[in-house]
């Protein structure tokens, strides 16, 4: 029978979801279409606001569910996603917002296609893509599975009516719309969840919470320490590089503020965790059995998924369960919005734009932004309504981030000038390999390798951190190896067939780096497009350091150009960038 009550709850927090998202979308500058002003709102998200969406960066529907099904499966020493994600903003904050805000670029990929160039950036593309929307995707089916046991209702319609919301109001209000009602679902995530504690701690099924009555700390066996080192560095370097947390970065109205922002939300995950990790403890000393549940006990994976709607339905009474479903509800919704944009701006920008169309206008690139928005909502619907293992393919893509992309971000952010394309796509190949023979279990993918530690099911060798150091390493001597070769003349300029260290074409201009003062010089260039060191010139520059879409207009001068950036012209195989004798 459908829970009348339930179904009250979610439609009235879904109204005000979808209402803060539209009246946020007004704030969006009429007629100001940029890809400023949709993707990054215009750099102008205010402090407050700031730190909810970077908090909300990971706090979300998987975050909370996550958190409390670990707890009661494995004590609180496995539950490492609140750690690992707040020092991973932490780290965050240190090393990459300062940097990537200075230089102004707008998404996530920027960078390295600004090193690496814009096919080798597309290939790149396709792990942070692939993240994006199995996360939206898999948290989407564990609502449509939670709604459907918790309030009978089907679970295509809770699934499709999310999404449809989520897309509704992200599609008018750009990244105005994720930050403001990110505001709301942490309010309601918090509220809920901390209303229902105590009920449910009190509930006469409940035992003592005493670490002495029931274990809900947990232990880590010595054959596990290294597989526990693994997954936690996974959390912590594997949680930068994605556009979801760069969006928020590069949002940020300065460098600084944005690094204050990681620091802030880094505090704000670990508070956000407190609620979950006692509904866990909740869960582990109740005695399911005696309560209203008739399913199997003692519970299976798939009951144990749902053990915090569970607590929520069975050890508190209806009219506080109904503000916990609606904060379950709105934390899937704030996961589920940010990733949408996030995916779909990087496919505007990254790929239409300065793999396809280099010269398209701004309305052209928002447009196309808008329909990845619905394809890429649609796609992730789909598949959390078809896919069973949506989790595992979701775990699988987060290891290619970590072991694919955070190398390759450390390098071009820190170190550009000792990588290249030749290292980039060696080390793309090595660390896709050395992870896909480790195998996944959730996927029912086999290990090809059996590493020490191997116990018959699981890689008890942390073999996710080796393959990103293989991965680093591989980039690194490659692109010295490389660089040597050519430049010693080793090998003649003709074979340097990516074009990113002797055959640059002359007429490829190099820009001078940045001074210190990092936000003025991207405040003079602004109306050129141009991003850290690179604005560049030469349409036949595809794989080296240049992306053509960063290019002045054809009909301006070249002196012209040089006037207006200030800089003067370096020398570049042995004529000027002009075209002048050296």
């Amino acid at each position: 029978m459908i829970n009348i009550a339930g179904i009250i709850s979610i439609v009235l927090f879904y109204v005000l979801i979808l209402g803060v998202g539209l009246w946020a979308a007004r704030k969006k500058q009429s007629g100001d279409d940029s890809e400023e002003e949709v993707m990054l709102a215009g750099r102008s998200i205010g402090l407050f606001v700031g730190i909810f969406t970077m908090t909300a960066t990971w706090v979300g529907g998987g975050y909370i569910n996550g958190t409390a099904e670990m707890i009661y499966t494995s004590g609180l020493i496995w539950c490492q996603a609140p750690f690992g994600y707040a020092l991973s903003l932490v780290l965050g904050g240190i090393f990459f917002a300062n940097k990537m805000r200075q230089q102004g670029y707008i998404t996530m990929l920027d960078p390295l296609q600004d090193s690496f160039g814009e096919r080798m950036g597309g290939l790149l593309f396709l792990p942070a893509l692939c993240g994006e929307v199995f996360w939206a995707a898999g948290i989407l089916a564990a609502l449509g599975a939670t709604l459907s046991v918790i309030i009978d209702m089907d679970h295509r319609t809770s699934v499709i009516l999310s999404s449809c919301i989520a897309i509704i109001y992200t599609l008018f209000g750009g990244l105005y719309s994720v930050a403001y009602t990110d505001v709301i679902q942490l309010f309601c995530i918090f509220i809920g969840l901390w209303m229902c504690i105590p009920f449910a701690m009190y509930n006469e099924h409940v035992g003592s919470l005493s670490s002495d009555a029931v274990d809900w700390i947990g232990t880590v066996e010595p054959s596990q320490y290294f597989y526990y080192i693994d997954n936690g560095l996974l959390l912590i370097f594997g949680g930068i590089p994605w556009q979801v947390y760069f969006q928020r970065v590069l949002s940020s109205k300065t460098a600084a503020r944005a690094q204050i922002l990681s620091y802030v939300a880094a505090f704000g995950c670990i508070i956000m965790a407190i609620p979950p990790v006692l509904i866990g403890a909740i869960a582990r000393s109740t005695s399911w059995n005696e309560t209203g549940y008739k399913g199997v006990y003692p519970l299976s994976s798939e009951e144990t998924s749902m053990i915090l709607p569970m607590v929520l339905q069975y050890l508190t009474p209806s009219f506080v369960s109904f503000f916990g479903l609606g904060a379950v509800s709105a934390a899937v919704m704030s996961s589920a919005d940010s990733s949408v944009l996030s995916a779909s701006s990087m496919f505007a920008r990254n790929v239409y734009r300065l793999i396809f169309r280099q010269r398209a206008s701004e309305m052209e690139i928002i447009w196309v932004m808008r329909v990845s928005i619905l394809v890429v909502g649609a796609l992730a619907t789909v598949m959390a309504l078809t896919i069973p293992s949506i989790y595992g393919l979701w775990s699988m893509c987060s290891d290619l981030v970590y072991v694919i992309l955070f190398p390759q971000l450390l390098m071009v952010v820190h170190f550009k000038h000792h990588c290249n394309t030749y290292g980039s796509l060696t080390a793309y190949i090595v660390a896709f390999f050395v992870r896909m023979t480790g195998g996944e279990p959730l996927l029912g993918l086999p290990a090809m390798i059996h590493y020490p530690g191997w116990d018959g099911e699981n890689q008890l060798f942390p073999f996710r951190t080796m393959a990103m150091l293989m991965s680093l390493v591989t980039l690194i001597l490659v692109s010295w190896g490389t660089k040597w070769i050519f430049e010693t003349g080793r090998l003649a300029p003709g074979y340097d067939i990516f074009r990113c260290v002797v055959n640059i074409p002359e007429d490829v201009e190099r820009v001078d780096e940045p001074a210190e003062g990092g936000e003025q010089m991207a405040v003079m260039t602004s109306a050129m497009r141009q991003y850290g060191a690179a604005t560049m010139v030469g349409k036949d520059e595809m794989n080296g350091r240049i992306n053509p879409a960063l290019e002045p207009d054809d009909d301006m001068d070249m002196a012209e150009v040089e006037k207006t950036r200030g800089v003067r012209p370096r020398v570049v195989s042995g004529t000027t960038a002009g075209g002048g004798g050296s």
